[in-house]
């Protein structure tokens, strides 16, 4: 049962992906800034929900307070983000950094790599930081900027807690392994993503 409910999570995850548009630098004028803009765009660029799952992935792989400090520290920081892209402060190479966050998470799912729960919270936060301020930067002043936060945190939170699911379910040797494969497609999508 718990095979076919992580193959069913896995299966539904991989057709969101299949389905979402590549977004990489977004431009404000495809977006209705409102609630459920908000929420719907992590869903509709590849390169944020890879991130987005791979987060929570990798906290569902280490367990313990991993599994609701990382995404709380990647909400909390990604809001502070997007002030700071509101705001007009610049963050350098917030798009290489967006790549990078995809193709590391996935190697740190891969790796199964365990890290101290503060180490973990300060990485996806650096992540998240950019992932924020990318997505702030692009609202225009006159924009309904709170809502739609709120719209993508929450969106943000439901693909952390996909990951979560995914990896608790596959909580077996071979269900692990599962999970780091998926680890390896998310950083080779980084890459793919990063040369296109």
């Amino acid at each position: 049962m718990h095979r076919r409910t992580a193959f069913t999570i896995a299966a539904a995850a991989a057709a969101m992906a299949a389905a979402s548009n590549p977004a990489l630098a977004h431009t404000g004028a495809e977006h209705a800034f409102s609630f459920a803009a908000g929420f719907k765009h992590p869903f509709t660029g590849l390169d944020h929900m890879l991130a987005m799952v791979a987060v929570g992935l990798w906290a569902g792989l280490n367990g313990g307070r991993a599994l609701w400090v990382w995404p709380i520290a990647f909400v909390g920081v990604m809001v502070v983000g997007g002030l700071l892209g509101i705001s007009g402060i610049a963050a350098p190479m917030v798009e290489a950094g967006i790549l990078a966050s995809v193709v590391g998470l996935g190697l740190l799912v891969l790796s199964a790599a365990r890290v101290p729960v503060a180490v973990g919270a300060v990485l996806v936060g650096a992540f998240a930081l950019l992932h924020g301020h990318a997505h702030g930067a692009e609202l225009p002043g006159e924009a309904a900027a709170a809502s739609y936060a709120a719209g993508f945190a929450i969106a943000t939170a439901i693909l952390h807690a996909i990951g979560i699911g995914v990896a608790q379910i596959a909580g077996t040797a071979r269900g692990r392994l599962m999970v780091r494969g998926a680890g390896a497609l998310v950083a080779a999508a980084g890459i793919a993503l990063a040369v296109a």
